[in-house]
């Protein structure tokens, strides 16, 4: 049995059903696109992102235990978790929570996003995170930066607020496709495709080293702000913006699928790395559902 990971199953018989499946799923009969859908399944059985939604066919239906089976189904035939089905057993109390998204999961998502990314994220969310960073750069940082690193750099939203105020712009991201478009504004001096997770930086170190709206995807702190902590020139300036967690010390994964960290985590973890916040504000960072999210926005510094 062949493993597939694609949008489509490969097999156009198959493929009708998971498009009447769909039809029932739009149309709120859960139940009945699950079915449909299961059906599917027994002639593509080797199509881990069909196994992922049927999962999300069940959870809808209500049925949390077959929702779980197939999630793991989708993990067991693609490990390196492209649908982010671990984060879905997290979520379903099967799995323990993750200490960072799966690689894979971010990348696909980001490269599937990358074309309408900044006019969903900007004119749909409000999206906000780059103008509030811009400000609390100015407003705690000196006036010009040498050298700024843009972490998760994505199209370019938060580079284009940071270009006026650095000699040199570098940005890195995971999605080729955000890189791509990143490219194509002309705002950066130099793109790198890199995990954020496995992030080295060679050359001069950065005075200024941003991460807008990153660390939702990441989880666990206590590995990247070392490494920014590594990277920043003495002296040098850390901006990010993280969602809020009000109801717990640490960090949390929330139903969205993208994590919330407290203001007390993040102080305890930037001092174990040697970095002292200058100043950290709640702020809504965007919108979700026409709900705002609220998120911190903070400035910290070395040495």
């Amino acid at each position: 049995m062949s493993v597939i990971f694609s949008l489509s199953s490969g097999d156009p018989a198959a493929d009708r059903r998971v498009d009447f499946a769909l039809m029932l799923f739009a149309e709120g009969d859960y139940p009945g696109a699950a079915e449909t859908l299961l059906a599917a399944m027994e002639m593509v059985p080797g199509w881990a992102l069909g196994w992922f939604q049927l999962g999300e066919f069940y959870e809808a239906a209500g049925d949390t235990a077959a929702a779980i089976a197939a999630w793991r189904a989708a993990l067991r035939l693609d490990p390196a978790d492209h649908s982010g089905a671990s984060l879905k057993l997290a979520l379903a109390g099967a799995e323990s929570d993750a200490a960072a998204m799966p690689g894979a999961f971010v990348e696909m998502l980001f490269d599937q996003y990358a074309s309408k990314f900044d006019q969903a994220l900007v004119n749909g969310l409000g999206y906000r995170a780059p103008v509030l960073l811009e400000a609390a750069i100015r407003s705690t940082g000196p006036e010009r930066f040498p050298l700024a690193l843009d972490l998760g750099c994505g199209t370019g939203l938060m580079g284009e607020r940071l270009r006026s105020m650095c000699d040199r712009l570098e940005g890195v991201d995971i999605s080729s496709e955000m890189l791509r478009k990143a490219r194509e504004k002309g705002i950066y001096d130099r793109l790198e495709k890199a995990d954020l997770q496995n992030l080295s930086h060679a050359g001069p170190l950065p005075d200024l080293v941003t991460a807008a709206d990153v660390f939702m995807y990441v989880g666990a702190l206590d590995g990247i702000f070392p490494t920014v902590s590594r990277l920043l020139a003495p002296d040098g300036l850390f901006a990010f913006s993280v969602e809020r967690l009000d109801t717990q010390d640490g960090f949390a994964l929330q139903p969205s699928r993208r994590y919330a960290h407290s203001e007390t985590y993040l102080r305890r973890i930037l001092s174990d790395s040697g970095l002292t916040p200058v100043s950290v504000r709640t702020e809504r960072i965007r919108d979700d559902r026409k709900e705002p999210v609220q998120g911190l926005i903070v400035t910290a510094s070395r040495g």
